[in-house]
């Protein structure tokens, strides 16, 4: 690829309770992969998830359980416009809950972000060619977090059954 690179962010929009998941991967069965990635992990999980092919037909494939998720997860692919990228929306769970499922598929190549936030994704051009460079994600931090603050993340994760009582923090 020869030429000037040109640079650019897209805005990733989607509804505050729902959850993105950003990657790259490399072959067209991603997204059968990807689908039984995160459908066996929650199998109740409401999921949208998009495939950018790089090559041949280069069409965008969908999959998930459901409908509007998976139009966000196409409207978003295609203002990426990146082949051999995926994006997957979740809601009713999170990253977490799928993530090593998603990262375990084999053509997987990267995952840029897994985040509830605000997401922007930077993106170059060149030669007629697009790719992600990587992501900014949610704000900066403004401070250190104090005791206070290490008993509320502590009881946070407690209540969510993250981690048991005795580690750090308690």
């Amino acid at each position: 690829m020869h030429g000037p690179v040109e640079l650019g962010i897209v805005e990733i929009e989607k509804p505050d309770e729902v959850n993105v998941i950003l990657g790259q991967a490399h072959f067209v069965k991603t997204v059968e992969d990807l689908y039984e990635a995160v459908a066996g992990s929650v199998p109740d999980a409401r999921f949208g998830l998009a495939f950018s092919e790089a090559s041949g037909d280069r069409l965008v494939r969908l999959e998930g359980t459901d409908d509007a998720l998976k139009a966000l997860a196409r409207d978003t692919a295609l203002a990426l416009g990146a082949g051999h990228s995926f994006v997957i929306f979740l809601r009713d769970c999170y990253p977490i809950n799928v993530l090593n499922a998603v990262k375990g598929v084999q053509e997987v190549c990267s995952v840029f972000c897994a985040s509830a936030n605000r997401v922007g994704v930077v993106v170059a051009e060149a030669g007629g060619a697009r790719g992600i460079l990587g992501v900014i994600d949610g704000e900066p931090p403004v401070g250190v977090e104090g005791e206070e603050d290490v008993a509320l993340r502590t009881a946070l994760l407690r209540r969510f059954g993250y981690k048991l009582p005795g580690g750090p923090g308690d």
